[in-house]
C-alpha cells in the first residue's frame, strides 16, 4: 500500500508544481515582436530558472512527507469518508425493473451492501436509501424510471423538511447510459452505479451521505462477481448468473454498450452457488446471461485454449471471429444438472446461433433440464434480419426449429419479436406473421421498436416506421400469437403435467398456480393430496412438485386438477404412463 500511495502522491505533485511555475514565468512563454537578442537572453534566463526548479528526487522526497503542503492537500486529496457507528446503520430499499438479469443484479448488490453493514427493508417509509435497478432496452422501460424518480424526489424533499434524509440511487443499464443526464443535468439522484460497479456501492453511498453526488459507470472486461454470493429472496426458484455482456452487436440492441463485452463466470463458482441453493431447498434454477448459451469459461487450467472454436447452429454466423478454447455451455449444463436430480434447470436468454446438437441432445437426455427453449427470432423477414445483423436467414431459423423438434419431441418454444424496425415494409411484417403461424410458439414477447442511442441502428439507420404503424403491426402480432398459442396449448388438454407449485393464484385464494416443464402457467384448485411417504393426505404448498391433469387451455395458461404429490426424479415415468393411458382412451 505504501508504494501505491507514494506513486499516487507523486503523480499529484507533478500536477501541482507546473501550474505555479508556469504562472511565475508566464512572460517567458508569451509571443512578442522582441529582437532576437532579447529573446535569446530571456530564453537563457528561463533555462537557468528551470534548472534550479524541482527535479525527480524533489518529487520523491515530497511524496514521502507525512504532511503535504496545505494547498496541495486541499486541491488533490480524496475526501475522508465519514465513519459509521452502529447507531448509523442505514436501511436500503430496492425496486427492480426489467429482465431476470436485473433481479440477479439486485441480489448481488444486496449481498455487497449487507457486508457493508446495511439492513434491507421492504417498506419505503423506513428506507434511508432507495436503489432502483434499471433497464434501458426499451424507451418505455426508461420512461417508467423517470416517472418513478420524480415521485421519489418529491418524497425526498418532504423527508428533508422533517429532517429525515433520503438518498436515491440508480443501478444497472440506465445508470451507464444516462449518467450525465441523471447526475448533472436533472440532479434527481445521489448515486449512480453501472452493472460492473456494484462492489463500489458502499463507498459511493458513504460519499452521498457526506453530501456529495457519486458515480461509477466503468465497464469491465473481467467482472463477473464470481466471489459474491447473491442473497436470493425468490422462494423456491432462483436465478444464477453464468456470464455477463454480449458480443453479438445486433443493430437494434444497446446491451453491449450498457453491459459490455462477454465474459463468463468460472465453473467452480457457479457449481458452488447451485449446491448452496440446493441445500436451501430451491427446486428450480435458471441460468442467466445476455447470450447465455455462448458461455465459455477460460479460467480452468485443464482447458486447452488452442482447441477448435465453438460450433454454431447450421446456417448461422457471427460478426466476430470464432472464439478458441474454453469450457462450453454444453459442459456447464451437464455439470449443473448433476448437482441435484430433484432441481429443475432452465436457461435464458440464448441466441439461436449457439445451439449445436450436443446441447439439444443433453436437454433431451437429462430429466431435470426443462424441455423448453427460448428462441428469439426478432423478425420473420430475411431482409430485416440482415439489417438487424442477426446472423441468420428465415430459412436457417426454420431449419433450426425443425432440428430442435426432431431431437426434443414435445419441446415448448418461446420467442422475442420486434415490429416496426428501421425500413420494415408491409411485406416484411406479413412474413413475421407467417413465421408465428408456421412455428407455433407457446410463449411470446412482442414489442414495437424504439431506437436506442449508441446502437448501430442509431448511427446508421433511420427510424422511419411511423408510431401508429408500429402500434397497428404490434396489435396484429399479438393477435396472431395468441391465436396460434391457444392452438398449441390446447393439444395439452388431457395430458398430465409435472408442475412446480409457486403459491396462491392471483385471481382466487381457492386456487394454486405453478409452472410446467414448458414454463406455462398451470392453475388448479387447492386441495389435499395423498402423501408420497404416508397413507394420509397432506396439503399442497409452494415448492411442491405435483402432477396435474389438464382440463382446459388458452393462449396464456393451462387449467387442471391436481392428482398427486411427486418428486422430479419419480415423476417422469409416472407422467409417461398416465399420458400413454390417456392416449389409449
Amino acid at each position: 500500500m505504501k508504494r501505491v500511495r507514494s506513486l499516487r502522491l507523486f503523480v499529484f505533485s507533478v500536477q501541482t508544481y507546473p501550474p505555479r511555475r508556469a504562472q511565475e514565468y508566464r512572460g517567458y512563454c508569451s509571443v512578442s515582436s522582441d529582437t532576437d537578442e532579447i529573446r535569446e537572453k530571456r530564453e537563457r534566463g528561463f533555462k537557468t530558472k528551470l534548472s534550479s526548479g524541482p527535479d525527480f528526487h524533489h518529487f520523491i522526497r515530497a511524496s514521502s512527507n507525512k504532511t503535504p503542503p496545505k494547498e496541495s492537500q486541499t486541491e488533490y486529496e480524496e475526501p475522508i469518508l465519514p465513519h459509521s457507528s452502529p447507531a448509523d446503520v442505514r436501511r436500503v430499499y430496492f425496486e427492480t425493473y426489467g429482465c431476470q438479469m436485473n433481479v440477479n443484479d439486485t441480489e448481488i448488490a444486496w449481498s455487497i451492501l449487507q457486508k457493508g453493514g446495511y439492513l434491507r427493508t421492504s417498506e419505503l417509509s423506513e428506507a434511508d436509501v432507495v436503489l432502483l435497478v434499471t433497464c434501458s432496452v426499451r424507451e418505455k422501460a426508461e420512461q417508467t424510471i423517470w416517472n418513478r424518480l420524480k415521485q421519489l424526489t418529491a418524497l425526498k424533499k418532504k423527508r428533508l423538511k422533517a429532517n429525515s434524509h433520503l438518498k436515491i440511487g440508480i443501478l444497472g443499464c440506465m445508470a451507464e447510459r444516462l449518467k450525465t443526464e441523471l447526475l448533472e443535468k436533472e440532479k434527481l439522484v445521489d448515486v449512480i452505479a453501472g452493472p460492473d460497479a456494484y462492489r463500489d456501492l458502499p463507498r459511493l453511498l458513504t460519499l452521498a451521505h457526506g453530501g456529495q453526488r457519486a458515480s461509477n459507470v466503468l465497464l469491465s472486461l473481467e467482472e463477473t462477481y464470481a466471489d459474491v454470493m447473491p442473497i436470493h429472496s425468490t422462494g423456491h426458484s432462483a436465478f444464477v448468473s453464468i456470464m455477463r455482456g454480449c458480443d453479438n452487436m445486433c443493430s437494434f440492441c444497446v446491451v453491449p454498450f450498457t453491459r459490455g463485452r462477454e465474459r463468463s463466470r468460472p465453473l467452480y463458482s457457479i457449481l458452488e452457488e447451485v449446491r448452496m441453493l440446493s441445500d436451501q431447498g430451491v427446486k428450480e434454477v435458471t441460468l442467466l446471461g445476455q447470450n447465455v448459451n455462448s458461455y465459455r469459461d477460460i479460467s480452468e487450467a485443464q482447458i486447452n485454449i488452442s482447441e477448435v472454436g465453438s460450433r454454431l447452429s447450421r446456417g448461422f454466423s457471427t460478426v466476430y471471429r470464432a472464439k478458441q478454447g474454453g469450457m462450453r455451455f454444453s459442459e456447464l449444463l451437464d455439470r449443473v444438472s448433476l448437482v441435484d436430480p430433484d432441481m429443475r434447470i432452465r436457461f435464458t436468454s440464448p441466441h439461436p446461433k449457439d445451439f449445436p446438437d450436443e446441447v439439444l441432445h443433453l436437454i433431451q437426455e437429462r430429466k431435470n433440464i426443462c424441455k423448453q427453449i427460448h428462441l428469439p427470432a426478432q423478425s420473420g423477414s430475411s431482409r430485416v434480419l440482415q439489417t438487424m445483423r442477426r446472423g441468420y436467414t428465415r430459412e436457417a431459423y426454420l431449419e433450426l426449429v425443425e432440428n430442435i423438434r426432431k431431437i426434443i419431441p414435445g419441446v415448448s418454444l418461446s420467442s422475442d419479436f420486434i415490429t416496426g424496425f428501421c425500413g420494415e415494409t408491409e411485406e416484411d411484417h406479413q412474413q413475421t406473421l407467417s413465421l408465428l403461424r408456421e412455428v407455433g410458439y407457446n410463449i411470446g414477447f412482442l414489442f414495437a421498436y424504439s431506437m436506442r442511442k449508441k446502437t448501430h441502428a442509431y448511427h446508421r439507420l433511420q427510424d422511419d416506421v411511423p408510431a401508429e404503424v408500429k402500434q397497428r403491426r404490434l396489435e396484429e402480432l399479438i393477435s396472431v400469437f395468441r391465436e396460434e398459442a391457444a392452438k398449441v396449448n390446447t393439444t395439452l388438454i388431457g395430458s398430465t403435467q409435472l408442475v412446480l407449485v409457486e403459491g396462491e393464484s392471483k385471481r382466487s385464494s381457492q386456487e394454486l398456480c405453478g409452472r410446467n416443464d414448458g414454463n406455462l402457467k398451470v392453475i388448479f384448485p387447492e386441495k389435499d393430496l395423498p402423501s408420497q411417504t404416508t397413507a394420509t393426505t397432506v396439503p399442497i404448498k409452494a415448492g411442491d412438485y405435483v402432477l396435474v391433469k389438464i382440463t382446459s387451455a388458452n393462449s396464456q395458461s393451462l387449467r387442471g386438477q391436481a392428482i398427486s404429490h411427486t418428486s422430479l426424479s419419480d415423476s417422469r415415468r409416472t407422467e409417461e404412463l398416465l399420458n400413454e393411458q390417456a392416449a389409449a382412451c
